[in-house]
């Protein structure tokens, strides 16, 4: 070091100077160049991956992504498994959007994490655990940590809490657990089917969090729509955040219903005839039912 020192004593002020801006001048396009070829180059906003295939079942894409819904209230994160829309104000989505299918039930192999974590894709934060913590409220999964088991990767973010909105005990583990489970019947029955699912903001319940303060909603929906086998059909489900001793069929509607609740539009970029076809109407001899389930419901669910 002192004898770089003594060398550039020895040098003309004016060499030094032109020498150093040289330097900087280097040291800057370097730096430009590492920002555009490796650096900060990377797309930090969820890219959404066209035409899933059931090859790589811990890598497989969530959705198509014309099938995504419009996003009404919230904007748009994607996670390799599972797409949301976030809503800051109520600090949860008002959709939840990805596929079930026959192989991905079939290989479960994932541990159930319980390891909540805030997302690290929503830019304002999503909810945290501290949220739910002594609110008398589940953190109910939006898309189901069963639906998720085909891979550890999944298992992990649907344990994020932009995935969670505040439930009712009995009803996360009563009319919505069966819920589930018939989805996941309907999905070993009929290859892929795309479900689409969230809160509903009318009638709520609250708010919970001193922090973020999450609302509570009055109201949950869930569609299923299935246009992989010859049958094209779709079912939809809107319920209260209660429990519930009444039949599940109680709460069926038509995809056009429930666009109507909530203002978003969900299928809108399929053929219009096929969008038309499969949202005006539900036909409930396609989507068979377990009565199984809703008798356990009645007599254990509902009073655990």
């Amino acid at each position: 070091m002192a004898k770089l020192r003594r060398n550039h004593q020895k040098e003309p002020a004016g060499n030094y100077a032109l020498k150093t801006g040289l330097f900087l001048g280097m040291l800057g396009l370097f730096y430009a160049g590492f920002q555009f070829f490796g650096g900060n180059q990377v797309n930090k906003d969820p890219v959404i991956i066209i035409n899933p295939s059931d090859d790589d079942l811990d890598n497989i894409p969530n959705v198509d992504n014309l099938l995504l819904p419009t996003t009404n209230k919230g904007y748009v994160v994607t996670h390799p498994h599972y797409t949301l829309s976030y809503v800051e104000k109520h600090e949860q989505p008002e959709w939840v959007t990805y596929y079930i299918s026959k192989r991905r039930l079939n290989n479960k192999r994932a541990k159930r994490s319980n390891w909540f974590e805030k997302d690290p894709l929503v830019r304002t934060g999503s909810a945290t655990f501290k949220d739910y913590k002594g609110s008398g409220y589940d953190k109910g999964h939006l898309a189901p940590a069963a639906d998720m088991a085909f891979s550890k990767e999944a298992m992990v973010e649907c344990f994020y809490m932009s995935n969670m909105s505040p439930q009712v005990h009995n009803f996360n583990g009563g009319i919505w657990r069966e819920l589930e489970e018939l989805s996941r019947d309907w999905g070993r029955m009929n290859n892929k089917i795309y479900v689409v699912t969230g809160p509903i903001f009318k009638d709520n319940l609250g708010v919970i969090g001193k922090k973020n303060e999450v609302t509570v909603p009055g109201y949950y929906y869930k569609i299923l729509l299935d246009i992989e086998g010859e049958e094209k059909k779709a079912i939809g489900f809107v319920m209260s955040n209660k429990v519930s001793n009444l039949p599940i069929t109680s709460y069926v509607k038509t995809v056009d219903k429930i666009e109507e609740i909530t203002g978003i539009d969900f299928f809108s970029q399929l053929d219009d005839a096929l969008e038309e076809a499969v949202e005006s109407q539900v036909n409930l001899d396609k989507w068979p039912l377990n009565n199984n389930l809703y008798k356990t419901r009645k007599e254990k669910w509902n009073i655990r």
